[in-house]
């Protein structure tokens, strides 16, 4: 029922084939005896969206971000805005104005249109730093907590029962070299480097560029001091 999955149909049917029902929870597939080249520009992502979000909330930054469907992370807005950022929403663009401190908030993974666990690790270490205490719940994905104990290599608080994380906000994280273990894991430990004092060297970096282009560039746009080294020891 993913977007992802409607954008996939539009595109095949594009080149002629005959799917139906993306977007519900049953697809039909009629079989055609070949497909068409065709031009097609595939739509927005969520997850780096969501992604770019919350580096501008960790940072108590303000951002307009271009080339989103602001429907498409309607779960990620509330999170945020319950975190205490302000949003300005437009048509294919959102402006997030963020505060000083983040306050807590409690998540839980669940299938489209709720909260995506690709957000689940990014978002905890958004939290890391936030106020209070903060309850995560993943619903989808076994073992997707692999990352934290990364976290807590930088100074946060973070208890592991099962399915859920347990947050709890500390002042400040401290620069550390850790190890990325998956894409959203090593997404999530750029977005705690931003903010820790200090180095931070992320390791194990062909995950996170498998699914982000240029992430580097686009935060150093903002701000960010971020080099990419194909060298361990650097």
């Amino acid at each position: 029922m993913e977007p992802e999955i409607k954008d996939l149909q539009k595109f095949l049917n594009k080149m002629g084939a005959k799917v139906e029902g993306a977007g519900t929870n049953v697809i039909k597939i009629t079989g055609v005896e070949k497909l068409k080249d065709v031009s097609y520009n595939i739509m927005p992502d969520r997850i780096e969206a969501g992604t770019f979000l919350c580096a501008t909330a960790v940072t108590s930054g303000k951002v307009h971000l271009n080339n989103v469907i602001p429907e498409h992370i309607g779960p990620i807005i509330n999170k945020l805005e319950e975190c205490g950022c302000k949003f300005e929403i437009n048509k294919n663009s959102v402006t997030i104005d963020a505060p000083k401190k983040l306050k807590g908030v409690d998540i839980k993974t669940m299938p489209y249109p709720g909260f995506p666990t690709d957000m689940q690790s990014v978002f905890t270490a958004m939290l890391c730093t936030a106020k209070g205490t903060s309850v995560v719940v993943e619903n989808i994905f076994e073992n997707r907590y692999r990352y934290a104990n990364e976290l807590k290599r930088l100074g946060a608080k973070i208890n592991i029962e099962g399915k859920i994380a347990i947050v709890k906000g500390v002042r400040k994280l401290s620069g550390a070299t850790v190890e990325s273990t998956d894409l959203r894991g090593g997404a999530a430990l750029v977005i705690a480097g931003l903010i820790a004092k200090g180095k931070t060297k992320v390791n194990n970096i062909e995950y996170i560029l498998r699914g982000y282009e240029n992430l580097d560039k686009k935060l150093n746009k903002l701000g960010a001091k971020i080099c990419i080294s194909n060298n361990k020891d650097q």
